[in-house]
């Protein structure tokens, strides 16, 4: 499954990196990209298990970059 996801206060383009190369480490990712400059997260990732890898996609998040909330809907 492939979703797209909206990115509210991401401050900087390394941060989308950092964050891009965790969320790519995640057991269940296929393939994942965070934009610094359309503040949007496309990810691809096992359709048995999304809502369970979305929550730990969610806590990676927070540890790089604590401000920026992804918004799930």
């Amino acid at each position: 499954m492939k979703k797209k996801f909206k990115l509210v206060d991401l401050d900087c383009a390394n941060c989308a990196a950092k964050m891009e190369t965790a969320i790519n480490k995640i057991d269940g990712v296929k393939e994942a990209t965070v934009s610094f400059m359309t503040q949007r997260l496309v990810i691809e990732a096992d359709d048995s298990r999304f809502d369970e890898i979305m929550q730990e996609v969610v806590k990676t998040c927070k540890k790089v970059e604590p401000d920026c909330e992804i918004v799930l809907k």
